[in-house]
């Protein structure tokens, strides 16, 4: 699909500089891009590849300078980069703009499907599943009984949804992510054995949440484990039972996150943090790339760093002397030669 200078120009309610009627088709990156493509200069360190882009357009701020010829039609807006991000959604709805049912696939009878929905091919929807207007359902996708979609979800490729699980309105789930598989419960037994704990509880996404690739969350032994509204959980992640994870929280690939674990407001965890079972993380809390967490925080607004987790600041001070160790180490062994040369001098 083609869209002018001039088409674009309006919507981002921009100034055109150039030819109106010039079409682009694609988004480039300016030092890569080619006729037909649109892209943007937003940080001054890219202003030399404004006079060399074989782009078509280029978006630009209003206050933008020019210091030589431009061959690209410019349309200049209050800020640049807010502006590619309204286009790069729109483009990205093009793109992902699919609707009707593709086949083979399997949809129970007693499944209720909303309107303008898109089942891919391959995908199976169970017994009593109910998905809302507007949302997507990519090939290989499994939804397993009684599970609840909303509206404007979007299930990509090989999700699996397990049984009695909820999910809001305007979600994204990447491929891969599995939602609802069993919390890790065993109960040890006198020989040396295990017995499984059987997990009859359930997962809850609420409104507004994005789960990326090959997360896992699992379902609650009893009661639900719970993803508020907007929370946003990278790739390779691990939610584990009857965790809590409080509104417009965003935890980055590779963490895990203990059973029975509750999160506040506005939390940041870094990759490939851990945090042990049955603690409570207060709002505003930022935990920084592998911190090892094992105990519960009191006060909201900290920074925690390290294993086992230390307020950052002390943290930072500890790595300090850390470096200074084989400094330290050399200063020491000086020290003991020379209290033992002392120790021969007294002792003669």
């Amino acid at each position: 699909m083609q869209f002018t200078a001039q088409q674009i120009g309006a919507l981002l309610n921009g100034t055109v500089e150039g030819e109106p009627s010039v079409a682009v088709d694609q988004l480039a990156k300016i030092e890569e891009a080619t006729a037909g493509s649109l892209t943007f200069l937003a940080n001054p360190k890219y202003e030399q590849y404004l006079y060399t882009t074989g782009a078509s357009i280029v978006i630009v701020n209003n206050d933008q300078l020019l210091s030589g010829p431009v061959n690209a039609t410019l349309i200049r807006v209050e800020n640049a980069y807010s502006a590619i991000t309204v286009l790069l959604e729109l483009y990205n709805k093009i793109k992902l703009d699919k609707t009707g049912i593709e086949q083979p696939c399997f949809i129970h009878p007693s499944a209720q499907i909303g309107e303008n929905v898109y089942i891919g091919a391959f995908a199976y929807i169970g017994p009593n599943v109910k998905i809302g207007n507007d949302s997507r359902v990519y090939p290989n996708t499994w939804i397993a009984d009684n599970v609840s979609i909303g509206n404007n979800v979007t299930l990509f490729s090989g999700v699996k949804v397990y049984f009695d699980c909820v999910i809001g309105n305007n979600v994204i789930i990447h491929s891969g992510a599995i939602i609802g598989s069993d919390g890790f419960g065993f109960a040890p037994n006198a020989d040396g054995t295990y017995s499984k704990i059987s997990q009859i509880g359930n997962v809850v996404i609420e409104d507004n949440v994005e789960i990326g690739s090959n997360t896992t969350i699992d379902r609650a032994t009893m009661g639900s484990t719970i993803i508020r509204k907007g929370v946003k959980l990278d790739n390779l992640i691990q939610i584990a039972h009857n965790v809590e994870i409080d509104e417009n929280t965003v935890v980055a690939a590779q963490a895990g996150i203990s059973g029975s674990t509750k999160i506040g407001k506005n939390v940041i965890i870094g990759g490939q943090a851990g945090i042990v079972g049955h603690l409570n993380i207060p709002n505003g809390t930022q935990l920084q790339a592998k911190t090892g967490l094992s105990r519960s925080i009191k006060g909201e607004n900290e920074k925690w760093a390290g294993a086992p987790a230390a307020p950052y600041s002390a943290h930072m001070r500890s790595q300090v002397a850390l470096n200074r160790l084989p400094e330290l180490e050399k200063k020491v062994i000086e020290l003991e030669k020379i209290i033992i040369e002392l120790q021969k001098v007294k002792a003669e």
